[in-house]
């Protein structure tokens, strides 16, 4: 392993590591959670670490890491069948993780739409042919950088430098490995979009065109605030009714 591997580890392990007070409590409860989702949707996680603290400012946004839901299996061979997501972690690299992991973290579902079971499986297979990948330490460097000191850097220059990686393909960010899954089935996250007009049946008509963005200049936010996926709160999934709630008669404001 050479040093700078050596360095890029004992960083990484630095970074994965929890910030006291930084924790929100989870909005949903963990069975609550468990019973809204479903194989495709991708789960956005705050997070608490230092590494966290990197991805939300320079995002300007809640969520720090993204992971796709896969379902119940096994983690081990022979064990007994979980609910499951596939993410990208700093220290272990692309991995299977039990949901229970993110159960009291504040966390939120994002949905894509009209995903048959069979783009759902092609979804999920591409993510699974990517187990064991390592995360791209030279962006765990870059990253870093924030950590030492906040420089004011544009809005405009923000994503820019959370792309900022090796490109080696054995090599991954949570939210860009997502994004290279979707466009593998072709579903959109945040396109840029080309109104044109054309000529149809004697009528001038306006049509999108949408261009696929390159999959490294996504972050997390970016499937809370697309189009395409439909944000999904446990609590209104199941009948919810303002009229029966409990309130406390304790006459506090």
């Amino acid at each position: 392993m050479g040093l700078l591997q050596l360095l890029g580890r004992r960083l990484a392990h630095y970074l994965a590591q929890p910030r006291r007070n930084q924790l929100r409590p989870s909005t949903s409860d963990p069975a609550l959670l468990l019973r809204t989702l479903r194989r495709g949707d991708v789960l956005l996680v705050e997070g608490n670490s230092r590494f966290s603290t990197a991805i939300k400012y320079l995002t300007q946004s809640t969520w720090s890491h993204a992971a796709l839901y896969i379902g119940d299996e096994p983690l081990r061979e022979g064990g007994k069948p979980q609910p499951m997501l596939i993410d990208v972690d700093v220290e272990q690299g692309v991995r299977r993780i039990a949901l229970s992991e993110f159960a009291n973290q504040h966390t939120r579902i994002c949905r894509p739409q009209g995903l048959s079971p069979v783009v759902v499986d092609q979804l999920v297979n591409f993510m699974r042919a990517r187990l064991g990948y390592s995360y791209d330490l030279k962006n765990v460097f870059d990253l870093a950088r924030f950590l030492i000191r906040q420089p004011p850097v544009p809005g405009h220059m923000r994503r820019r430098l959370i792309a900022l990686g090796s490109g080696e393909p054995t090599k991954a960010i949570c939210s860009t490995l997502l994004a290279q899954a979707f466009e593998s089935i072709r579903y959109p996250i945040l396109p840029e979009i080309e109104t044109v007009l054309a000529q149809g049946g004697g009528v001038e008509q306006s049509q999108e065109i949408l261009h696929i963005r390159n999959y490294s200049l996504y972050t997390p936010r970016d499937f809370d605030v697309s189009p395409f996926f439909d944000v999904i709160k446990p609590r209104l999934q199941q009948n919810f009714d303002y009229l029966a709630l409990q309130w406390s008669d304790d006459g506090s404001p």
